[in-house]
């Protein structure tokens, strides 16, 4: 039984911790686009390749 008296208030801090990190989290962006990487992944990236101006042509 006593060790709910540890248990308890290790949990509330483990729970703030928790609330903190999630707030932080909203705060610095972290979820302000979440289909944006979804997409990206799809889409193909073909446009053509330029070459630099100082490779010499053979």
């Amino acid at each position: 039984m006593e060790i709910i008296y540890l248990l308890i208030p290790v949990s509330l801090l483990l729970i703030g911790l928790i609330v903190w990190v999630f707030f932080w989290a909203v705060r610095s962006g972290q979820f302000d686009d979440l289909e944006g990487p979804a997409h990206r992944i799809l889409m193909d990236d073909d446009s053509p390749r330029i070459e630099s101006p100082d490779k010499e042509e053979e």
